[in-house]
C-alpha cells in the first residue's frame, strides 16, 4: 500500500511512500526493546537535556515545519507555527518537571518505610491523527520519553512527512537510536503491533471507531491503553454574559485549528433565549468576513478541510439538519472546483434529533440552540454521547462553578474557549475516551506504580 503526501488545497501530490516491510517492522520493534533497556537507566538530568534540545530544534524549524503541516493537512501558517511552539513548550514542561512529578512518594504505615515508585514500562505505541500532526505526537512523546519509556508512532497516513520529521527531530536532539521511531504502516497492521510482546501499552487520539478497535485489541492483549476520542463540546452563553466577548470566543472556539477540525472545538452553541438573536447575528458577521484560501497564503484565515470524505460528511450533516427544520444563516457551501474548501456556516433553529446537534461535526459549522432556563441548558449540554470539554459564559462566576459541577465532561472553561495546556490534565469521559494526557496525571499513565515496603 502506498502512503501519499498530498495537499488538500491544490491536490498536488508531494511524495509517495511504501509501507515498511515486515522485516523492517521487526527491526524497529527489536531496536525499541534494546534501546529501552538502556534508556530506562538514564538520569532525569540526561533526559531533560535532550528534551530541551528537541524544543529548541522545534523553534528553530517552526517556519519550515508549519509549511509542511500546511502542505499535508491544510492548516494555515499561523496555526501551524503556533502548534510547533506548543510542542516546544510541552518538551520544556516535562524536561523541567518530570523528575519532580515522578519522585517517590513516602506513605506512612506501620512498616519501617513504605514508598511508591514510578518506573518506566517499556515501548509504547502511539496511534495519532492528522489534525494536529505535531502536537498530538509531542504531548505523548515528551512525557513518555521523560518517564524512561520509548515510543513508536503510527501516524495518520495522510501526514507521512510530518511523521518522519518528528522522528528526525528526536534524532537531531541526541536521543539514542530507537528511542522514538516512526512506523509507516497502514491501519490494518496496528493490531499485530499491539499484540507484539515488546509493546507494553498503546495510546490513541482519533475517532470513536478507531478507539474502540484499538481498545479491543489492547484489552485482548491485556495491555494498558489511553484513548482521546471525539467531542461535541457545548458552548453555553447565559443571559448576563459579556456578549461581545462570547461571540469573539465562539468564532475562535468553533474555527480553531484552521476550520474547526479539533476534538475540543466548540460544536454546540447553547444560548439563552433573550440573547440568542444577537449572538447568532454576531457569529454570522464573524463567519461572513473570513478570508478562505490556500493555507500557504499569508492572508488566508481559513484553509481547506482535510479530505473530500470530510467535506461530504459535513455537507450531508448540514443538509439533513436543514431538511429537519434548521435555518442556514450563512455559508454552508463548497467553494471552488479544486481542493476541499467549505464556507463556514451558522445554523439557527437547531433542535435535538438533528445531525448537527446529535453528531460530532468535525468542521466549520456552528449550530445555535436556544434554552429557556439553566436546568434546560445543563440537560442540553449533557445530552450527548461525548464528554470532552465545555465552555460557560457568564458574569456570575459562582454560578458558573456550580454549573461546571453538573456538566459531564473532562474539562470546563469559564469565560473562555476550551484549550489544552501542558500543565493541566486533558481527556474525556463517555465516548470521548478514558485516561489522561498532560500535566502530572498524563505522565503517570505509562509508568509502573510500584509499592515498596521495608520492614524491620
Amino acid at each position: 500500500m502506498s502512503i501519499i503526501s498530498q495537499s488538500p488545497a491544490t491536490l498536488e501530490v508531494f511524495k509517495e511512500f511504501n509501507e515498511i516491510t515486515n522485516d523492517e517492522l521487526e527491526n524497529k520493534l527489536a531496536k525499541a526493546k534494546t534501546t529501552f533497556l538502556e534508556w530506562k537507566k538514564t538520569s532525569f538530568e540526561s533526559r531533560a537535556k535532550l528534551m530541551h534540545r528537541a524544543g529548541e530544534i522545534l523553534i528553530e524549524q517552526k517556519k519550515e515545519l508549519a509549511i509542511l503541516i500546511a502542505q499535508e493537512m491544510g492548516k494555515i501558517l499561523k496555526y501551524g507555527e503556533a502548534e510547533v511552539e506548543k510542542c516546544a513548550a510541552v518538551c520544556d514542561y516535562y524536561a523541567d518537571n518530570a523528575q519532580i512529578i515522578l519522585s517517590s512518594e513516602i506513605i506512612a504505615t506501620e512498616a519501617k518505610e513504605s514508598l511508591v515508585r514510578f518506573d518506566p514500562l517499556g515501548p509504547v505505541l502511539a496511534v495519532m491523527p492528522w489534525n494536529y500532526p505535531f502536537w498530538q505526537v509531542f504531548r505523548f512523546a515528551a512525557p513518555a520519553l521523560m518517564a524512561g519509556n520509548v515510543g513508536l508512532l503510527k501516524h495518520a497516513s495522510n501526514v507521512p512527512q510530518c511523521a518522519l520529521a518528528i522522528e528526525e527531530i528526536f534524532v537531531k536532539s541526541g536521543f539514542p537510536e530507537g528511542a522514538f521511531q516512526t512506523l509507516l504502516i497502514g491501519a490494518k497492521r496496528v493490531e499485530s503491533v499491539i499484540n507484539d510482546d515488546r509493546i507494553v501499552a498503546v495510546t490513541l487520539t482519533g475517532s470513536e471507531l478507531a478507539g474502540s478497535q484499538v481498545a479491543a485489541a489492547a484489552g485482548k492483549a491485556l495491555k494498558k491503553s489511553v484513548l482521546e476520542l471525539g467531542g461535541s463540546d457545548p458552548f453555553i452563553v447565559l443571559a448576563d454574559a459579556d456578549l461581545e466577548k462570547a461571540i469573539e470566543s465562539a468564532a475562535s472556539a468553533r474555527l480553531q485549528n484552521n476550520v474547526g477540525q479539533s476534538c475540543i472545538a466548540a460544536k454546540r452553541f447553547i444560548v439563552a433565549e433573550s440573547v440568542a438573536s444577537n449572538f447568532t447575528a454576531g457569529l454570522v458577521k464573524k463567519f461572513s468576513n473570513l478570508k478562505i484560501g490556500n493555507p500557504l497564503d499569508a492572508d488566508s484565515q481559513v484553509g481547506p478541510l482535510v479530505s473530500e470524505q470530510s467535506l461530504l460528511a459535513i455537507q450531508s450533516q448540514v443538509e439533513r439538519s436543514i431538511a429537519l427544520g434548521a435555518k442556514l444563516e450563512c455559508g454552508g457551501r463548497r467553494i471552488g472546483e479544486v481542493g476541499y474548501f467549505y464556507e463556514p456556516a451558522v445554523l439557527s433553529n437547531v433542535k435535538k434529533g438533528m445531525p448537527v446537534f446529535d453528531e460530532e461535526v468535525f468542521g466549520p459549522v456552528a449550530p445555535v440552540v436556544v434554552f429557556k432556563d439553566l436546568a434546560e441548558a445543563v440537560d442540553m449540554a449533557n445530552d450527548c454521547q461525548y464528554g470532552l470539554g465545555a465552555s460557560i459564559f457568564t458574569r456570575d462566576i459562582d454560578l458558573a462553578k456550580t454549573l461546571a459541577e453538573k456538566i459531564e465532561s473532562g474539562a470546563v472553561f469559564i469565560n473562555g474557549p476550551v484549550r489544552s495546556d501542558s500543565r493541566l490534565p486533558f481527556g474525556g469521559i463517555k465516548k470521548s475516551g478514558f485516561g489522561r494526557e498532560l500535566g502530572s496525571y498524563g505522565i503517570k499513565e505509562f509508568v509502573n506504580i510500584k509499592t515498596v515496603v521495608v520492614n524491620e
